[in-house]
């Protein structure tokens, strides 16, 4: 659990669904199948925690939904906002139309909450400070939405669960340190203990007991820091010590510790330990050597075993999750797994690889139609991992299921045959798209959903890693298209995808070289001193890394006639903007089939001299010529340019090309994002503003025709398709930047988004078949 709030489009092929588990791309054939192989979950609604606020979310205050419960007869859901300090509540009779009941204030920072009988248990941390630790546990009428009584804990508390038959409620009292001091080193008093709440009678008169935990963990024995805690049949209760990197075990009804033993640690081999930025991406080459797994949530999977998400904090961390036998020993442990899982659908977010990677944040187990399930929360690759437990100590991986941005809090509602995700991330405050909500799966008879892209491995049978597509081209026969990613990785590639499987394989990468020093020839006629104003040889050089590859921002590809593609890179900063100065212009590559730059095409000086920091987005060759998008308007100009390069004549034209009018309510901007080419001078554009979610407004496939339009002429456009409609069926946040398009040989129209490289973003890339478009 977080420290504070303050602080396959269709089915996924067995095949594919090993090979995201860690196994060659036609699965090991010792690997058991999964139970139910035609039932999957698949996300049914999204409820936005600012709905509370207002039917449209225009409210800038940012929320949260940090951990989640439902009530006895799974209809309502009940979560926790620590960042507003109160639980908000929502219906969920209809679990695809999700609805808001409201709020209620809990005078401090709600933690955790867990339901009994008619009551929701809030457990709210009331601290002064770090020092001065204090907490209550709040029990509210859910019906009602009051506050029936509260019963003070004495100290700082996070998890809280109930028991099975509703004698016991379990308290952790985490009393966090400060990571301010000393670097967040411990020990640090106060330390952490567990309460058990007696529930027996009406809740005012309900006792208190506490369970010592200082003295049973090798590292910082005398600062316990409790973390979560889970109930068995047994009244058991299995509390993680993440910090101590340990594990107690406490009969409830003694209140005694009946046993405690290390997390242990993991070897990590194949996985990833170098940040972005930085030249190639992910490599999944480095080995992390007897990593403590410091796990953090936890959940009983029988009487005799529990499963821990090893989301690490102080000195650990182990990437995935351990199932463990209450004798201490491991039964199974993920190792690399889902770092390699989150690698193959685009998820890695390479700016935690140094750290923790992924962040198995939480686990819950349920079981549904006669089979039971694991579900692993990943906090910084926003998804849920799902494992089929039919076979003992040998989880199999079932689907990954996408969620809002960190999820935190995951429930399953096996008698309604739903799983439910708490997603605390919201940072509307800086203006983001990105906004807490509770995502809501079904189990249902019907093929998984996503990913709907999902990689073959490289020769080291490691999963190509990827992420960030930012344009789409189609070959001109068969199913295969061409996606690049952008600058967030500093080292292009581009990636071929066969979209004939579900989901799309990605199947092979191209890395972007200059080994003709084509970058380097330019950079002699430009000027040598760096000037704000303009590009200069100092920052061309900066394209170049050291190993060879270009660190480019690739917005727009297309294949070229003559063989090879064409990459419209978008240029950086502003002129004239000292904040904001041109360290790149707008530049069109020419490269081999092999991805090696065999030219570079340059705009005329006048044009770079308007630079805005929104150029090149789209890039698309027909008819002798290659035609470029801006992304918005340039300076002293009220509309973004279309510019048209004659291949053979070597000069350029530019048309103008009319927005449509910002209409969301947070406001923001409308540009362009793509450009296709459909024969006979015709092209399809994407015409999109910068918001999602509840904020999108604008997300459109126009028509425009350069038959006989002059140079500077404005050009008039038709609607194709308002892909709104579209993007709101992966019953989601409406993803915000969709920049890739193409029509395949069959007509089939391809729509794609860009993820951001997972950098303040959840992660989602969504390839859409639109089906057959009326091109005409």
């Amino acid at each position: 659990m977080k420290k504070s709030a303050i602080a396959l489009a269709v089915g996924v092929a067995l095949s594919g669904l090993l090979a995201a588990c860690g196994g060659s791309d036609d699965g090991p054939a010792d690997v058991p199948s999964v139970s139910n192989p035609n039932k999957f979950f698949n996300r049914t609604a999204t409820f936005a925690v600012c709905a509370q606020v207002g039917s449209s979310c225009e409210d800038s205050t940012p929320t949260a939904a940090e951990i989640v419960a439902a009530s006895e007869d799974g209809m309502t859901l009940v979560y926790t906002n620590s960042l507003k300090g109160e639980v908000g509540f929502v219906d969920i009779v209809d679990p695809a139309a999700p609805k808001a009941l409201g709020k209620l204030a809990m005078g401090g920072e709600p933690t955790s909450v867990t339901v009994l009988g008619s009551h929701a248990l809030v457990a709210v941390n009331t601290s002064a400070n770090f020092i001065n630790a204090s907490g209550k546990l709040v029990v509210v009428d859910i019906a009602k939405r009051s506050v029936v009584t509260e019963i003070q804990l004495g100290g700082q508390p996070d998890s809280v669960a109930r028991s099975k038959d509703g004698k016991y409620v379990a308290v952790v009292i985490e009393n966090e340190r400060d990571e301010s001091v000393n670097k967040g080193a411990l020990p640090q008093a106060p330390s952490g203990y567990l309460t058990i709440v007696d529930t027996v009678g009406a809740p005012a008169t309900w006792k208190t007991r506490n369970v010592e935990l200082k003295g049973l963990a090798t590292l910082y024995p005398e600062d316990a820091e409790p973390e979560y805690v889970s109930i068995n049949d047994d009244n058991v209760a299995v509390v993680t010590l993440q910090e101590n990197n340990h594990i107690a075990l406490v009969d409830l009804p003694t209140g005694k510790v009946t046993r405690h033993f290390s997390a242990g640690a993991v070897t990590l081999t194949q996985v990833d330990l170098t940040d972005a930025p930085r030249p190639n991406s992910v490599n999944l080459t480095e080995t992390q050597a007897n990593r403590l797994r410091e796990p953090d949530g936890v959940t009983w999977l029988s009487k005799a075993q529990f499963a821990t998400a090893n989301e690490g904090d102080l000195n650990g961390g182990s990437r995935g999750f351990t199932i463990f036998n209450t004798d201490g020993t491991v039964a199974y442990d993920a190792g690399n797994t889902l770092e390699h899982l989150v690698a193959r659908i685009g998820h890695t977010n390479d700016k935690r690889s140094d750290a923790k990677g992924n962040e198995p944040e939480n686990v819950a187990f349920g079981r549904f139609d006669g089979t039971d399930y694991l579900f692993v929360a990943s906090e910084r690759s926003s998804v849920l991992a799902v494992y089929d437990m039919g076979q003992k100590n040998q989880p199999v991986f079932k689907q990954v299921l996408p969620a809002a941005l960190a999820p935190e809090g995951v429930l399953a509602i096996p008698s309604r045959n739903l799983l439910i995700a708490a997603s605390e991330n919201d940072d509307r405050a800086t203006n983001s798209t990105l906004r807490s909500a509770l995502n809501i799966y079904q189990y249902q008879s019907a093929p998984a959903a996503y990913p709907t892209i999902q990689s073959a491995n490289r020769a080291d049978g490691t999963p190509i890693p990827w992420s960030a597509l930012s344009g789409l081209a189609a070959a001109p026969t068969g199913s295969i298209v061409y996606g690049i990613d952008d600058s967030f990785f500093r080292g292009n590639r581009i990636f071929e995808i066969d979209t004939s499987t579900k989901p799309a394989s990605l199947k092979r990468e191209i890395r972007i070289t200059d080994p003709n020093g084509k970058i380097a020839a330019l950079a002699a006629t430009l000027p040598a001193a760096k000037d704000a104003n303009a590009f200069d040889a100092t920052d061309l050089a900066a394209l170049v890394n050291a190993d060879g590859s270009v660190n480019l921002d690739p917005e727009g590809i297309s294949l070229a006639s003559a063989g090879g593609f064409w990459i419209a890179s978008e240029g950086a900063g502003t002129v004239g903007d000292a904040a904001r100065p041109v360290l790149s212009a707008n530049l069109v590559f020419k490269l081999s089939a092999s991805g090696v730059i065999e030219e570079i095409i340059q705009l005329p000086a006048e044009v770079n001299a308007k630079q805005q920091r929104f150029g090149f987005e789209g890039i698309a060759e027909s008819n002798g010529k290659l035609v470029v998008a801006f992304q918005r308007a340039w300076a002293g100009e009220t509309q973004p340019r279309i510019g048209v390069y004659d291949l053979a004549a070597k000069t350029w034209q530019f048309m103008f090309y009319p927005l449509d009018a910002v209409t969301s309510p947070n406001k923001g901007w409308v540009g362009l994002s793509e450009i296709t080419a459909l024969g006979n001078n015709r092209f399809v554009v994407i015409e999109r503003d910068n918001q999602g979610g509840p904020d999108a407004r604008v997300k459109k496939l126009y028509r425009i025709d350069l038959t006989g339009v002059a140079n500077g002429a404005t050009l008039t456009k038709t609607l194709m398709r308002d892909v709104l409609p579209d993007l709101r069926k992966t019953n989601g946040l409406v993803v915000e930047k969709i920049e890739g398009f193409a029509v395949l040989a069959n007509g089939d129209a391809l729509l794609v988004n860009d993820n951001d490289g997972v950098d303040e973003n959840n992660g989602e890339t969504w390839l859409f078949n639109l089906g057959k478009l009326n091109l005409n």
